[in-house]
């Protein structure tokens, strides 16, 4: 079921925190064929709209990925960064990256430390002051090929597969896979909804769940679901309670936000019905654009359907494609029929 050249395509595709412009593009012409309206807001959200009768419900994914963006560039060509989105300093080690200069030009670079650069023993992690991205150029040269502080640099990464074509590794999983997901459910929705639907591809969730807050704001969602990945505990522990390849994740709890507890409950009365897999997420870490759509207005019942994935905020994110299949059939039978009663006792 899941278009992997598709999910590859998007994400290869340029697009950290305030720069969402290719993967928009892209998505945009996917979906162009089913949906009534698509329009893009101030702030750059997506917005595919697919008219019908209340209530009105908001699907939302985010485009923007974590990032680097230029703070310096000393007088021998190094640059110096300031994150965008949270990145751990261990991702950052030896990782290549690239960066947009005049004329839409490319020019690929290296992060480094001095430790590393000159084969010193590295006895701790260098802080976060001590990387410098080399691109071989001097300053003089990257300055004329426009690259300068305020130039955003984007983490890069092969694709690859590992141990069967199931299993998918490289960059910008969070949150390609979800705008992936809710590309299929767009494809599908229009012939099993009759609700007004509002799908919406968000820019600046990693920055502070920005596209979420301004998009909510305007549509008036009567409920929502956020599309997002989450953190896999099944690398060591005995006792996991995310795995990949075991199942869709639905949000009891992240670090800010509570997942509505009626939408968890029908969710997992689907999946039982349909023998979709369901692994009930409980993290105090991280949160989604749900937090900023349930804090909309007078307040919007919301929670987060997405998949597990290992090495979340790195360039060598893992995920199994059939979490991907089951997260679309989950939330296509989600819209197929939504239970009246559960949730006007939601919206009371």
């Amino acid at each position: 079921m899941v278009d992997t050249k598709l999910l590859e395509k998007l994400m290869e595709a340029y697009g950290i925190s305030g720069s969402e412009e290719k993967v928009r593009a892209i998505i945009k012409k996917e979906i162009k064929p089913y949906v009534d309206e698509i329009t893009v807001d101030n702030a750059g959200n997506l917005i595919a709209h697919q008219k019908g009768v209340k209530p009105t419900v908001m699907v939302a994914a985010h485009m923007d990925e974590i990032g680097l963006v230029v703070q310096n560039i000393d007088s021998d060509g190094n640059i110096l960064f300031e994150k965008i989105g949270g990145i751990e300093n261990l991702t950052l080690i030896g990782q290549r990256v690239l960066m947009r200069g005049k004329n839409r030009k490319m020019i690929q670079g290296v992060i480094t430390t001095l430790e590393l650069s000159e084969g010193m023993d590295i006895e701790e992690l260098p802080a976060e002051d001590e990387f410098y991205i080399d691109t071989g150029l001097t300053k003089a040269e990257l300055k004329k090929l426009g690259i300068r502080t305020g130039t955003f640099v984007s983490l890069i990464q092969e694709n690859v597969t590992l141990g069967s074509k199931k299993i998918i590794c490289g960059k910008a999983l969070d949150d390609r896979v979800g705008c992936s997901i809710l590309i299929e459910v767009i494809k599908k929705c229009k012939k099993i909804s009759k609700n007004e639907m509002y799908f919406v591809f968000t820019v600046q969730e990693e920055m502070g769940l920005y596209g979420a807050k301004t998009s909510a704001f305007e549509i008036k969602p009567d409920w929502a679901i956020a599309i997002d990945v989450t953190n896999a505990d099944d690398t060591l522990a005995e006792d996991a309670t995310k795995t990949i390849g075991k199942g869709v994740t639905v949000t009891v709890k992240d670090e800010s936000m509570i997942g509505n507890k009626v939408i968890n409950a029908w969710l997992e009365k689907i999946g039982k019905r349909k023998k979709i897999p369901i692994q009930f997420d409980v993290s105090g870490a991280g949160t989604t654009d749900a937090v900023s759509i349930y804090l909309s207005r007078g307040g919007v019942p919301a929670t987060v359907v997405g998949v597990p994935i290992r090495n979340m905020h790195s360039t060598v994110g893992i995920v199994h494609t059939d979490d991907i299949d089951n997260c679309v059939k989950l939330l296509i039978e989600l819209f197929k029929k939504p239970p009246k009663k559960l949730f006007e006792k939601s919206l009371k």
